[in-house]
């Protein structure tokens, strides 16, 4: 599983630089995440960073009482290209 994040740091980061920020499987490697986006965006990988989120518990209150929850963890990768190379997120829809 791989799929972009698009927020506003994300968004500042890869205009700052060639960043680009994607959440991935926590089982995944940076070796793996490195070959995928360089076969589903068609870019050279200089480096890829990773950052692991724990899953956070929730709970709200109902009517029937409180309900509680957990999120699900993930990890986030970040992901260096080439100069020259960018990522258009948007050409796939």
């Amino acid at each position: 599983m791989i799929k972009p994040v698009v927020t506003e740091k994300a968004t500042k980061i890869s205009g700052k630089g060639n960043r680009y920020t994607f959440r991935v499987s926590p089982k995944a490697n940076k070796f793996q995440i490195k070959s995928l986006i360089e076969q589903l965006y068609d870019v050279k990988v200089l480096q890829v960073n990773t950052m692991n989120f724990s899953g956070k518990k929730k709970s709200r209150y109902t009517r029937a009482g409180v309900i509680a929850g957990k999120v699900a963890a993930f990890k986030k990768a970040l992901v260096t290209v080439a100069d020259g190379q960018t990522i258009d997120f948007y050409s796939n829809i």
